[in-house]
């Protein structure tokens, strides 16, 4: 029982915006034309007079202004660091101000760290180059002293082991002559024999010896010498070579702890970066992690300002270079022009509602009071449709027939098929259809029944009736509902 009871009051709440409604439609008219009424009987209707005149046709779009030349300030230190303190966005600093500070915990340590390994490349470099230098002159000395001491006394060994056996041949041979003559026993023959093939073979080992010292030893000593050497400055390079790179580390280091502390190099306004588009809030602020080369702050040049808006893929192909814009600030309005018309589409994604848009950029002249970030209205004049036929938008419905308004006739409220062309937020454009001084209803929705009947191509059926397309048959309209932010 409590649901039927609800029913009618859902129905009259309604009628009763449907009646807002109305009289809001009622309220426009009036500010375009307030003194077009006629009457029909008890029934005032109100209507609009169709005059030729001009008509510009606008695109209006939002955005917020911006420099087109900034001054960036990055981050030089080398991975992730956090953000201590910034500058707040807006403030206006004179050459050397400090603008952000990041942590230097881990920068000290690693400074700490840099200048230990200094130490000790310097303390390796010192023994290397030390080493070096002993095999240097470990190379002069053999060749010099030990390989000339060690020859002479191999040649003295030989030497000395030849007069040795010479003598031992003399020996054998007295001994030789006695056993003859009886003085000596065979036995004693046999002795001095054995001692002429001892110092034989004395002198052949003194001689092999020699030759092994001239033709290897000598060979292998210098060849392991030269190799000493060799490594020697090998070493050398090494442990140079570390201790630059350490000493640049260092360097490094401490580089990356000044530029923790990061100052303007010129005065000016300075700005936050804009955040990302998923984002409220901007991504400079204490706590935060910053990488390597992160633009951090921005100090723009409010001599050369400008808007970037995007314009929606249906009405791009009638945006040019050089089209007049009219810009319009909360404090004043002014004149430019479309600079540049972006090429390619800039993403679609879900915070942007998927609606395809391409970046257009307005210059603004040089003028005192801008500021970046200021919001701003830009509406570019995209045709001028001079002594032309036109009519309210509010005057025309869309019928399964085609478009339709309802004039007022001596004979009463009768439908009118229309031709239409182009059209502004306001006004569109009419090509046929209608005469100059024919009087169209701005409120057509409540005589719809009554000129149905004579409704051109008309059955007794109710037309589909809802405002008129973003599109016409002829010309694309331009709707500020349509193409707006």
């Amino acid at each position: 029982m409590r649901g039927p009871q609800q029913r009618p009051q859902n129905r009259s709440g309604m009628l009763l915006v449907l009646g807002l409604g109305v009289i809001v439609i009622a309220a426009s008219a009036v500010a375009l034309q307030p003194t077009l009424f006629a009457r029909q009987g008890d029934e005032t209707a109100l209507t609009y007079e169709v005059t030729r005149g001009n008509l510009l046709i606008t695109i209006t779009e939002q955005g917020s202004l911006e420099s087109r030349k900034n001054t960036e300030i990055k981050s030089k230190v080398r991975g992730s660091n956090t953000v201590t303190w910034v500058i707040p966005s807006g403030t206006v600093v004179k050459p050397g101000d400090e603008l952000v500070r990041l942590d230097t915990k881990q920068l000290e340590e690693n400074l700490s760290l840099a200048k230990t390994n200094v130490h000790k490349s310097r303390a390796s470099l010192a023994k290397t180059t030390s080493d070096l230098a002993t095999a240097k002159i470990a190379l002069q000395a053999y060749e010099e002293g030990e390989y000339i001491t060690e020859l002479k006394r191999r040649l003295s060994d030989v030497e000395n082991s030849d007069a040795n056996l010479k003598a031992s041949r003399k020996m054998l041979a007295r001994t030789e002559n006695l056993f003859k003559s009886g003085f000596v026993s065979e036995l004693e023959v046999r002795s001095q024999l054995l001692t002429v093939e001892q110092a034989q073979l004395e002198l052949t080992v003194n001689r092999t010896k020699l030759d092994i010292l001239k033709r290897y030893t000598k060979a292998m000593n210098l060849e392991t010498q030269r190799g000493n050497l060799m490594a020697g400055h090998s070493y050398v390079k090494r442990d140079e070579a570390e201790l630059a790179m350490n000493l640049s580390r260092r360097t490094r280091a401490e580089e990356e702890l000044d530029n923790c502390v990061i100052k303007a190099s010129r005065g000016g306004l300075v700005i936050y970066p804009l955040p990302a588009p998923w984002k409220n809030e901007p991504e400079i602020t204490e706590g935060v992690n910053v990488r390597f080369d992160q633009v951090l702050l921005l100090m723009p040049d409010l001599s050369r300002m400008q808007i970037k808006v995007g314009i929606h893929e249906e009405m791009i192909e009638r945006i040019t270079e050089g089209l007049p814009a009219t810009v319009i600030l909360p404090d004043m309005t002014l004149d430019a022009k479309i600079s540049s018309v972006a090429t390619v589409t800039r993403p679609a994604a879900w915070w942007t509602g998927n609606m395809v848009k391409y970046d257009t950029i307005i210059e603004l002249p040089s003028t005192h009071g801008l500021r970046p970030g200021m919001t701003a209205v830009v509406k570019v004049v995209v045709a001028e449709h001079k002594d032309v036929l036109s009519v309210p938008v509010a005057a025309v419905v869309e019928a399964e027939n085609g478009h339709l308004c309802w004039v007022q006739t001596a004979t009463g409220i009768q439908p009118r098929s229309l031709e239409l062309g182009d059209s502004n937020d306001e006004f569109i454009v009419v090509l046929g259809g209608l005469n100059e001084g024919d009087k169209v209803l701005l409120n057509p929705r409540g005589h719809v029944e009554d000129g149905q009947a004579d409704s051109p191509n008309s059955s007794r059926t109710r037309p589909d009736i809802s405002p008129p397309a973003g599109k016409s048959k002829s010309k694309p309209r331009t709707r500020k509902s349509d193409y707006g932010d």
